[in-house]
């Protein structure tokens, strides 16, 4: 529940006056609206939060304060009957009666990126952040309003993206999340559909053939074998792959969160953080011999990977550590395939594509795979496995040249 309160500024005017304020207090988050009003301290009553006797006009001014505090409640009480959970920048713009047309493109996307982090989702709280942080480094129009973006302009955002090194994947990326903010705010009613700019502009140009180099099995038995021994970051770095790979190519923000509780004899039991499908993992012996090694490493916590160092830990400081130890990941396991001389750009999300390919190769159907996987659709599962079906069309071919040949001319 929202709190309201009218207060004087802390701050003086150049008269020597303090603007009078409505603060709203929600989630913990502190607005700030001024009202129009000043006062001298000695004609405030800091008490019943209005204006003094001593003011020559203090019949009047309390009257307004008394119509703002309840017109901020009625907006409030608006919003609860509707059972939506607002925003700050919401409350404002109802209060102010402030026309939604005129809210600002970077208004909105600073709107939408506190929305998803007070919702959990830090992960899509950064990507729009960091879009919108390069989106206003092309355009440093801070007042930039969603019907002043056309096709001119995204073909030039485009082509800055492009001198700046992003490639097509990065620009997918870039344009797909500006193009969902673009429908969130059709949506709100912030911009007519009519100004809709991604009919033109149409983002599956970006699609490059995305290559996923698979592990063969043999390379996995390389990497399992590797002498590690004098390295402790490589060496942990190949268990959480492993461990991954094992477990039907577990991803590593689900990994990192594992915990204890989440062991049932000789089975791990989780919900996947992605698609919030439950999983009942039997452990195999390798992934057994990874929870034996890990068992006690983390006393502080009950998580079974020293990723998370402490309990109760903020959605932004997981997303950030997270991060930090991602990209640590990543970095040894491209040591640890430069050590064995492995030409492929192995990824934490390598292994899950790995595990998928060998599944196929061992005869296993897409179908079960797909299953396994915890896929929605088996559309999802062949994107796994192109590289795969590839390889066997390349294999068939060979072969017309491997038989006798007879001559035809």
């Amino acid at each position: 529940m929202a709190s309201i309160k009218i207060l004087l500024r802390n701050k003086q005017t150049k008269e020597g006056l303090y603007p009078v304020i409505l603060k709203v207090i929600k989630d913990r988050k502190i607005k700030v609206i001024t009202l129009g009003m000043e006062c001298d301290k000695k004609d405030w009553d800091d008490k019943n939060y209005q204006f003094k006797k001593s003011h020559p006009n203090y019949v009047q001014r309390n009257r307004i304060l008394l119509q703002l505090k309840e017109k901020a409640y009625r907006i409030i009480d608006e919003f609860n009957l509707d059972g939506s959970d607002y925003s700050l920048h919401q409350f404002e713009i109802n209060f102010r009666g402030k026309k939604t047309n005129h809210i600002t493109v970077k208004e909105f996307w600073m709107e939408k990126v506190q929305d998803l982090n007070r919702a959990g989702r830090t992960g899509n709280g950064k990507a729009y952040y960091e879009t919108m942080n390069s989106f206003f480094k092309y355009n440093r129009n801070n007042k930039l309003l969603f019907n002043q973006i056309d096709l001119k302009m995204l073909d030039k955002y485009e082509t800055h993206l492009r001198e700046n090194g992003c490639n097509d994947g990065g620009l997918s990326v870039r344009m797909r999340t500006l193009r969902a903010l673009f429908n969130d705010a059709i949506k709100k009613d912030i911009v007519d559909a009519k100004y809709y700019p991604f009919n033109l502009y149409k983002i599956s140009k970006l699609k490059g053939v995305s290559i996923k180099k698979a592990l063969t099995r043999e390379e996995i038995k390389k990497i399992e074998s590797l002498d590690l021994i004098q390295n402790l970051h490589l060496s942990e770095a190949r268990m959480l792959f492993l461990f991954s790979y094992y477990t039907r190519g577990m991803n590593f923000h689900d990994m990192m969160k594992l915990k204890w509780d989440n062991v049932l004899n000789d089975k791990i039991i989780y919900t996947r953080s992605k698609t919030k499908g439950k999983f009942i993992i039997k452990i195999l012996q390798p992934v057994q011999e990874i929870l034996d090694f890990y068992k006690g490493k983390n006393p502080d916590t009950d998580y079974i990977f020293p990723i998370l160092l402490k309990e109760g830990m903020t959605p932004m400081q997981i997303e950030y550590r997270k991060s930090k130890k991602l990209k640590r990941f990543n970095s040894d396991l491209k040591m640890i395939a430069s050590e064995l001389k492995i030409d492929k750009n192995i990824t934490s999300y390598v292994a899950r594509h790995s595990y998928a390919t060998n599944m196929k190769h061992m005869g296993i159907s897409t179908d079960i795979i797909s299953e396994s996987m915890g896929h929605k659709n088996l559309t999802i599962t062949a994107t796994y496995l192109k590289d795969f079906d590839t390889k066997v069309i390349d294999d068939a071919n060979q072969k017309l040249i491997e038989e006798e040949l007879i001559p035809y001319c």
